[in-house]
């Protein structure tokens, strides 16, 4: 994510905020911020939210995402938001969606599977 210039904005047990400001190197060849960038923000934002209501001693994997683009990715900043759904033993489903800059277009959907999995050993 440091990458990606994106930042953690908040936390909530089952609920994970990512944002990212625009930058020329992450655009496509319309000069619109690229579909991987809104799909890595969102599965991550997803994969946090899922991470956030495990045991301890458990992470997760994503195991299988669909996301729809619904709109231009074109704004100043990107906002994309990871929820739980269901939170099982081994898979979680969530639900995210990737706003503009003022919340007030939907820009992307996601629906993604976690699985968790045993945090590695130190």
């Amino acid at each position: 994510m440091r990458t990606l210039g994106a930042t953690l904005e908040s936390v909530e047990s089952g609920i994970v905020t990512i944002a990212c400001g625009f930058d020329e190197r992450l655009t496509q060849q319309h000069g619109l911020l690229h579909g991987g960038l809104l799909a890595s923000l969102i599965d991550v934002a997803c994969g946090y939210a899922a991470l956030s209501v495990m045991p301890a001693g458990r992470e997760v994997l994503t195991v299988e995402f669909k996301i729809n683009f619904l709109k231009p990715a074109k704004t100043d900043r990107v906002i994309a938001v990871g929820q739980v759904v269901q939170a099982g033993r081994t898979l979680t489903m969530c639900e995210g969606t990737v706003f503009d800059a003022t919340r007030q277009r939907v820009l992307a959907r996601m629906t993604a599977t976690m699985m968790a999995v045993d945090a590695p050993s130190p």
